[in-house]
């Protein structure tokens, strides 16, 4: 029986930086939906810029940021040290 060259599974730090990797990828996706939900309250779908609207745009923006930050750490020198990319 032939043996397996690599492991069957991932080492925990390499599968969570992996993980780290996709969320950080989703991110956008994320950030995008954030900024169309208020387009969801109108009833006619066009964006009417309230203070709220504005609040909101800006909590959200401030939202990304902090966990694209929180994201950063886990992300340093990780592009490739596991073997293969994807």
């Amino acid at each position: 029986m032939a043996r397996r060259k690599s492991p069957l599974f991932l080492a925990p730090a390499s599968y969570r930086q992996r993980r780290l990797r996709d969320a950080a990828r989703l991110l956008p996706v994320f950030g995008l939906a954030l900024v169309l939900l208020p387009m969801a309250w109108t009833a006619d779908g066009r964006l009417s810029l309230t203070s709220g609207h504005v609040a909101y745009f800006f909590g959200a923006w401030i939202v990304l940021i902090v966990v694209a930050a929180l994201f950063a750490p886990g992300l340093q020198g990780g592009e490739g040290q596991d073997g293969a990319e994807d």
